[in-house]
């Protein structure tokens, strides 16, 4: 389960933001997740949860806001959002599409 090991990072950047900002407390972490990064809502949370016990984020609120994928067609050159791999394109039907950054 990688969620864990992403909730652990997700810990180390709030521990290293609170050395440089000196705070105590975090009430709420906001997290962009795309749709297309493999990972499980439900499992996050539990992880998040997990790794932030004893920690300045202990009861921190965990806030996901998902997001869609972005891939360009190769036939037709249009950039279309996807929710999942290997969708058709939306103006031609190819399936030739480079996953890109949104």
């Amino acid at each position: 389960m990688h969620e864990m090991s992403l909730a652990e990072n997700v810990l180390q950047i709030i521990e290293d933001a609170a050395r440089k900002q000196k705070f105590t407390r975090v009430k709420t972490v906001w997290l962009e997740i795309g749709q297309l990064a493999c990972v499980e809502k439900e499992s996050m949370r539990f992880c998040f949860d997990a790794a932030m016990r004893g920690s300045i984020a202990e009861q921190a609120r965990l806030e996901i806001v998902e997001t869609a994928g972005c891939g360009q067609c190769v036939k037709c050159s249009l950039e279309i959002p996807l929710t999942a791999l290997y969708e058709p394109c939306q103006n031609c039907g190819s399936y030739e599409i480079c996953v890109s950054a949104p």
